[in-house]
């Protein structure tokens, strides 16, 4: 069934969100959002969805006015960000729904076509223009190397954001940096993001790293694993998560500095 752009009822950095036909969605990109991002988004989604994953099914893809659009099926319900903005959910429920979440994408089979970690990060960088200083570019892929990532599937964007909270329960969006790799990869990507970035961007800094606290605990427990033996398995995924954000262009300078720095610290070689 053709839908027909209706009421704007989300809006993203990168994409609307409108009604298009009854149960469904069209996610639309805003102009500058390389196609070939858009397009793996909605190819990403379509092979987790058929695997099983929390995702979104997509119905179509459209082009209006020059913008690619996702139709999907719609998911009815506030996100994991509003709840905890509006104090409806703790820190602590927050966390713990992101890691039952993130426990459900790391039972998933990867599905063919999600690409290893190694050669997505190896397109990325290739991808950026540069934005990488060449140490980190070079450096970051030997990590890679190093590691020899495994082969579950990893989100690689855990965030209450990208959480709807459906009648039928929680529903993870935007798959695009979807890879096969560790698990440990996704709770870096949560640690970084809740312990480093994210508190540069709201008013109480506390409150997402009270979110990764509960996600890490949670986890481990959900796992079977000490919290110990968990924040050993995550720490050589740091720097990788770390050049994902310079990657994504986060806009503080400063921030991206720090991260610079770090990044260069963790892949200088031990005397």
């Amino acid at each position: 069934m053709r839908g027909s752009l209706g009421e704007k009822i989300g809006e993203g950095a990168f994409a609307d969100v409108h009604a298009w036909a009854p149960g469904q969605v069209v996610k639309l990109f805003k102009e500058g959002r390389p196609r070939r991002v858009s397009w793996w988004e909605a190819r990403m989604t379509r092979a987790v969805f058929a695997a099983g994953a929390p995702a979104p099914e997509v119905l179509d893809e459209v082009t209006l006015e020059g913008r690619f659009g996702i139709v999907m099926s719609r998911l009815d319900g506030p996100t994991l960000l509003q709840l905890s903005r509006t104090g409806d959910m703790p820190p602590e429920q927050v966390g713990s729904i992101l890691a039952t979440l993130a426990i459900s994408v790391h039972e998933t089979t990867p599905p063919a076509g999600v690409l290893s970690l190694r050669d997505w990060m190896e397109g990325t960088v290739r991808l950026s223009g540069g934005m990488l200083p060449e140490s980190i570019a070079t450096g970051i892929l030997t990590l890679i190397d190093r590691l020899s990532p495994g082969d579950g599937l990893c989100h690689c964007d855990l965030h209450p954001g990208n959480v709807i909270m459906t009648a039928d329960g929680p529903r993870l969006l935007d798959w695009t940096a979807t890879v096969r790799a560790p698990a440990a990869l996704d709770l870096a990507v949560c640690h970084i993001l809740h312990s480093e970035l994210i508190p540069e961007l709201v008013d109480d800094a506390e409150r997402p790293r009270a979110v990764n606290a509960a996600v890490q605990s949670e986890y481990a427990r959900l796992a079977d694993m000490s919290p110990v033996a968990l924040a050993a398995a995550i720490e050589p995924y740091l720097p990788i998560v770390r050049v994902f954000a310079l990657l994504a262009g986060w806009p503080s300078r400063a921030l991206r500095e720090r991260l610079i720095q770090r990044v260069e610290a963790a892949l200088r070689p031990e005397d």
